[in-house]
């Protein structure tokens, strides 16, 4: 008997060490899809020990996520009650490629004599291949009680339905249609603020971007472009990811760059440069930086998933063409909280990460 517990353990010691972390290895890979490049031998870079142990740590940090079941739960409740619907207005078509958005009304929106109300346009995160509006229904109705805005949250076309730039065309339609549907709702279409999370938060500083530049790729016309870049008071970053070649690298010593959706939504390494609002910014035209309006940058120090210097460079880069810029490093904050404390007065940094957003908020809206 203690002979056969002694070969046991060290059975049950390698199955847990290293047939498990392999076997994990092997499925994330074979889900997500293999590198399609000529020489790549697909099942020995899976089983490399830095490749394994990488894409370990990786799954169990998405472990974390566990903790957020009973928002999940609240959420998912909230948006299925159809006596939720006097809050908001659900299912509405826009853009060229048939996405849906919701609206969610103003506070004041049933007083009389209500002022066309300010709009919030909140894009959801997801790695360029996820997500979708109503996980986000209990975060836009806080956003609408501490903004005292209407908030649309759109769905865009996330890989493999689209590429980058079909979600930066999905992002500038939410716009126009603001503008375009403003006298249905009681909205001011010329006081609109972008708000995104991780790869949200790049597409709305690049379609802001491009609308500056009067980008020919969007779709719009160049006058058309303007009118939508002017009537943006506001663009703020939750924990973005701006310089894509960067992420990137950051993604390759996370051991994750094969399984992400970020270089193939880019449509591979050509166009990395091309779609990183951080180099973009720098390559603006003198009078098109005139047409960025403010950007408000908040990032956790507690990140692991993008670093902390995204947001800096990025901030760097805006004040260096003399764009305004506000920049924020949150303490004891990831990359998760950020946007999943905004769902509920309770939770953690709702007022931290509020408070710093409404700041730039109200004295954006000063000045318009």
């Amino acid at each position: 008997m203690g002979l056969k517990n002694q070969i046991s353990l060290p059975i049950a010691a390698g199955v847990l060490l290293l047939g498990i972390p392999c076997s994990v290895s092997l499925v994330v890979q074979w889900i997500y899809g293999w590198p399609n490049k000529p020489g790549y031998r697909k099942y020995i870079e899976a089983l490399k020990p830095r490749r394994v142990y990488c894409l370990t740590v990786a799954m169990l940090e998405m472990m974390k996520y566990l903790q957020y079941g009973k928002l999940y739960f609240q959420w998912n409740s909230w948006y299925k009650n159809i006596a939720n619907n006097s809050y908001c207005e659900k299912d509405i078509r826009f853009g060229r490629h048939g996405n849906k958005l919701d609206l969610y009304y103003s506070p004041n929106m049933d007083q009389p004599d209500c002022s066309a109300s300010p709009v919030i346009i909140f894009v959801y995160g997801g790695a360029w291949g996820s997500g979708k509006r109503s996980i986000y229904c209990l975060l836009a109705l806080q956003m609408a009680k501490e903004l005292n805005a209407s908030v649309v949250c759109p769905d865009y076309s996330i890989y493999p339905k689209g590429t980058v730039l079909e979600m930066v065309q999905d992002i500038a339609d939410s716009i126009l249609w603001v503008r375009e549907n403003c006298h249905m709702f009681n909205l001011d279409k010329e006081s609109i603020t972008l708000i995104g999370h991780s790869a949200g938060a790049h597409l709305c500083a690049l379609t802001t971007a491009f609308l500056a530049a009067g980008y020919e790729n969007l779709g719009i016309e160049v006058p058309k472009q303007k009118e939508l870049a002017l009537s943006v008071k506001g663009v703020v970053g939750l924990s973005g990811v701006y310089h894509i070649k960067d992420h990137y690298l950051h993604e390759i010593w996370r051991g994750v760059e094969h399984v992400s959706t970020m270089h193939k939504a880019m449509g591979e390494l050509e166009n990395f440069d091309h779609y990183s609002p951080t180099l973009f910014i720098k390559a603006l035209a003198e009078d098109n930086v005139k047409s960025l309006p403010p950007f408000t940058l908040l990032h956790g120090t507690r990140d692991v998933i993008v670093p902390v210097e995204s947001s800096v460079k990025f901030s760097e880069a805006l004040t260096s063409v003399s764009a305004r810029v506000a920049l924020y490093l949150l303490p004891k904050v990831d990359h998760i909280q950020i946007v999943t404390d905004l769902m509920a007065p309770d939770r953690q940094h709702y007022h931290t990460v509020f408070g710093c957003i409404k700041q730039e908020f109200n004295k954006d809206a000063a000045k318009s």
